[in-house]
């Protein structure tokens, strides 16, 4: 028996299982989601699954991927259907049913701009990693990027997220249709600011008239939110099927802890959010510092320096004492006072309890995913707290280390011909000092990556001797003697 909608009730029968309680078939979509991967589906579809559950509404989610056509073709054959298995000290399963409908840009474009121009769609949300914002090292909408070039030149096909919002929006405007609310959930700090601009850039390009209705009307709430939700493994499908007596074909898993902090910007109306969990408030960017600075920061750590130590998951390298020793330090010592966190959140024990959230055995979280696209995420969890640090005279060495791990997981998956997930891939291939032992050349030719570390940095000789210091002792040592040169740190 496949998860479906008509064997729906079969699974309800083991009450463990919780299913929707609201009527799904009857439910209208209230909101499209660009980017339907792991994240939003164990996140923000659950989070508007409950809010259904309690209060109802036409709040079903149509989830368009750009370009893959997975999530459409795998999703359709179960009605959209899946589960949720929540894998912590207590585990439990639920069955979502929030997303109504998945489409693919690139194969039914035509339905996508209906479905966004639509006058039931009250919400935009999106998930497209920082790579889909398109913006220049300047923060503004990079016109070169050749997905903005090929979207102004093909307005009414775009390929962008940038290009089907602003072409929607514009439809919008011309059927008199009030427009959508725009919410990112990207890890992305000022993400709401960083979307408007795009978005604002893109349409001062076609029509300054639209620009300016989209400034007065939309509006684009920044938001912060978490849960570490691992890849799904053949192993969860089989013992997520065997649960729930029906075979799911894309089950997702994640930790129990869960947070969304969304920005209280909002005009018109929304799901009963705040009913499940999700905290409105004014200061978003304090929260979003705390975990962008904390967790996101320590998973990057761990990501590189563990995949040199030979570690395969979060749950691995955090359990050597080494390791969390030194993680507990950076998070102390140099991450900790980095940032005014805000007045609700314990920002000691929100550290503490970060790590010990890495410490989860249900929850196989591999570090070779997340260490893609260093070198956008960096920019976003380490970076910031350097120049902060710099500017309030407080430590960096640890820091330093962390980027000094990122350069040698670059430079030993060059030398050893092994693929690198990264936007700037074909960039680092064509630096030939990164496969020879010059030190001091290798730091040089990364800091003068621009687009990454600013002129600041690249001119900062503190910095740069930090981090000379840091790979020549990682380079000192083989994958076995890594612990070795965390042991001094510490």
């Amino acid at each position: 028996m496949n998860l479906s909608q008509e064997n729906l009730k079969h699974v309800a029968r083991n009450q463990s299982i919780v299913t929707p309680s609201y009527d799904r078939e009857n439910t209208q979509i209230g909101i499209v989601h660009l980017g339907p991967g792991a994240f939003h589906r164990a996140h923000q579809a659950v989070y508007t699954e409950n809010a259904m559950n309690l209060s109802g509404g036409d709040w079903g989610i149509c989830g368009v991927s750009l370009r893959s056509a997975t999530a459409r073709d795998t999703l359709a054959k179960q009605d959209n259907l899946y589960t949720l298995a929540i894998l912590d000290k207590n585990i439990h399963y639920q069955v979502i049913g929030a997303m109504k409908e998945v489409l693919v840009a690139s194969e039914q474009s035509e339905q996508v701009m209906e479905r966004l121009s639509a006058e039931t769609t009250k919400l935009v949300t999106l998930t497209i990693t920082e790579k889909g914002y398109c913006l220049g090292a300047d923060g503004c909408l990079d016109l070169q990027h050749p997905d903005i070039v090929h979207d102004l030149k093909n307005r009414s096909e775009p390929i962008s997220a940038i290009g089907y919002i602003v072409q929607s929006l514009g439809q919008r405007k011309i059927n008199g249709v009030a427009p959508f609310n725009v919410l990112s959930c990207d890890n992305v700090a000022n993400n709401g600011d960083k979307l408007k601009r795009a978005v604002i850039d893109y349409a001062d390009q076609l029509d300054e008239d639209l620009a300016t209705w989209i400034k007065v009307n939309v509006a684009f709430p920044n938001a912060m939110v978490d849960s570490i939700t691992p890849k799904t493994e053949d192993y969860t499908v089989d013992v997520v099927s065997k649960t729930i007596g029906a075979k799911d074909e894309w089950p997702i898993q994640r930790e129990e802890f869960t947070q969304w902090v969304i920005e209280d910007n909002w005009q018109g109306s929304r799901p009963d959010w705040h009913k499940v969990g999700v905290i409105f408030t004014s200061d978003v960017e304090g929260f979003e510092k705390a975990k962008l600075r904390l967790l996101n920061c320590l998973h990057s750590t761990l990501a590189y320096a563990g995949s040199l130590a030979g570690f395969e998951t979060v749950f691995e390298v955090t359990s050597d004492d080494t390791f969390f020793q030194f993680i507990s330090k950076l998070a102390e010592e140099e991450v900790i006072g980095s940032f005014i966190p805000p007045k609700e959140l314990d920002v000691k024990k929100y550290g503490q309890e970060i790590i010990q959230r890495f410490l989860n055995p249900e929850i196989r979280h591999l570090l070779s995913q997340i260490a893609w696209d260093g070198s956008q995420k960096l920019q976003m969890r380490v970076l910031p707290i350097i120049r902060d640090n710099l500017a309030l005279n407080r430590p960096t060495k640890l820091l330093c280390m962390s980027l000094a791990c990122w350069f040698e997981f670059i430079c030993r998956a060059i030398k050893n011909k092994e693929e690198i997930v990264d936007p700037l891939a074909n960039d680092f291939a064509s630096l030939s000092t990164l496969i020879e032992n010059d030190v001091a050349a290798i730091v040089d030719d990364f800091l003068n990556i621009e687009s990454i570390f600013g002129n600041d940095l690249k001119k900062n000789t503190t910095i740069r001797n930090q981090l000379i210091e840091s790979l020549t002792a990682l380079r000192a040592t083989t994958s076995q003697g890594i612990n070795h040169v965390m042991e001094k740190l510490c």
